[in-house]
């Protein structure tokens, strides 16, 4: 960005910042939505179509747990993107790191959509699925830590938690495209077709993602924030040493509460398997079920930006207390619905817990994340402690199949308490971090850092709202 001429009036810097935060918020969104289209059409894959074209005839139960286990292998992959993709963050900046998040995803997934299958090549077919798998979860490592840091260094005070949310608006609308490509052709494409060559529309249109990424986040301007700590770094030293050294503490709160991305494991992943694969004799219809996470995740789109702004209102912990433990709870019910064969209440009981609930976590940790660290390691440390705790969390639908296999009794109470257990372990991480939203960006990740008072807070977070952005609260 140009240095501004001494001539311009403080409402005029006061607008150019507008603008900046509104194309931040909005390359941050587009963005990751186009990435995440790429990591969730391989998740809905995965449940769906890999079990019978990948893996070798035979036992139904060994080809599930197999073809969950390669999902997982793209959270597995996740910690090592981060460590490296978190340096190039912190020391290259976070335009530069998230168009290589992005090439390498399309590439990735395009790779899927061209790879042989098990009857044609043997054992190469799943060796090569689980190569593309490691390339996609190395790629998407960097993407949420350095999306989230970006919008936020470029946010107004006071609406932080606003345009942050908007990281994980895109990413609920990736799964939405997913899943919305997927369907027309489940449902209309005779089933041999679609096993054959259908299946690869999806991964092979990924190329569309590769062009209009660059496109888009081309023009994004680096952050001021970083810049000026970039400039002032004059030792250079290591942000990943840096967020060891200084971050441990809060890195491992992240570790915690990123074990949230359970629910998404439960509504998406084991719930997709557990309701349409023939061994578990739910016998839901694969386009049918392929219909609850659309909605779930359009009703997702519509929340978050309003849990953002009450996290700017409220404070960043209460939004993810709350969200954790009914999203929980409300996983029993919808594995149960599941259970009994009643799709109208898998149905409601996932838009209760992963459109609405879960949006109380997933809505406020893009902003609250970042807050907890400083500049000149942010997105390492997030992106580090994030991915670690969703590494956590990957192996869990082969663990969910393991445990609750096909025949096994009470599948809903099993899975359903593992999955609680976790929430409530999130919940108590938020509940022992500090409260961010009042800090100064530029105070952020400092331990004596002390938050502006509240009348003052709000005072600002009311200018900021006048000055526009998407939406007055």
């Amino acid at each position: 960005m140009q240095p501004r001429h001494t001539s311009a009036t403080p409402a005029q810097d006061a607008g150019d910042h507008t603008q900046q935060s509104k194309k931040a918020a909005a390359s941050g969104w587009i963005g990751s939505a186009l990435e995440y289209y790429d990591f969730f059409i391989y998740a809905t894959a995965a449940s769906l179509i890999f079990p019978q074209l990948f893996f070798p005839k035979g036992d139904p139960t060994t080809a599930i747990i197999a073809s969950l286990a390669t999902y997982g292998v793209g959270y597995v992959a996740r910690p090592i993107g981060a460590f490296v993709l978190g340096h190039l963050g912190d020391t290259h900046g976070r335009k530069n790191v998230l168009l290589w998040c992005m090439f390498m995803m399309g590439f990735s997934t395009i790779g899927v959509g061209l790879l042989p299958t098990y009857d044609q090549v043997g054992l190469w077919a799943p060796a090569l699925l689980v190569i593309m798998r490691l390339l996609q979860g190395f790629a998407v490592a960097g993407e949420i830590s350095g999306a989230s840091s970006m919008i936020l260094e470029h946010a107004p005070f006071g609406r932080r938690g606003f345009f942050s949310s908007f990281t994980l608006q895109g990413v609920q609308a990736g799964q939405i495209l997913a899943a919305a490509v997927f369907l027309p052709l489940a449902h209309y494409m005779p089933a041999e077709q679609f096993n054959v060559w259908g299946w690869r529309i999806p991964f092979l249109l990924s190329f569309v993602v590769i062009i209009a990424g660059w496109v888009i986040r081309r023009t994004v301007e680096e952050t001021p924030v970083f810049k000026a700590a970039d400039k002032n770094d004059t030792q250079r030293r290591s942000p990943v040493v840096d967020a060891f050294r200084d971050c441990t503490p809060n890195m491992l709160r992240v570790v915690c509460m990123a074990l949230m991305n359970v629910i998404p494991v439960v509504a998406t992943i084991f719930g997709a398997a557990y309701a349409v694969q023939p061994a578990y004799g739910i016998g839901f219809a694969k386009d049918v079920y392929l219909w609850i996470p659309v909605v779930g995740n359009i009703v997702a789109v519509l929340i978050i930006p309003y849990v953002g702004k009450l996290s700017d209102r409220i404070g960043r912990r209460p939004p993810i207390i709350v969200g954790s433990l009914l999203a929980g709870l409300f996983a029993f019910a919808y594995l149960y619905a599941i259970s009994i064969h009643h799709v109208p209440l898998a149905f409601v009981m996932s838009l209760l817990m992963w459109g609405v609930v879960y949006q109380g976590y997933n809505a406020v940790f893009p902003s609250f994340y970042p807050e907890l660290f400083p500049t000149r390691s942010r997105v390492s440390a997030m992106a580090i402690a994030q991915n670690v705790g969703t590494a956590i969390t990957a192996m869990l639908p082969a663990l969910f199949t393991a445990v609750a296999p096909p025949g096994a009794d009470h599948i809903w109470l099993t899975v359903g308490s593992i999955a609680f257990a976790i929430t409530v372990v999130a919940a108590l991480a938020a509940l022992s971090a500090r409260e961010t939203y009042r800090i100064p960006l530029e105070k952020l990740g400092e331990p004596d850092a002390q938050p502006v008072p509240k009348g003052d807070y709000e005072r600002m977070r009311a200018q900021a709202e006048l000055r526009g952005g998407f939406a007055k609260s």
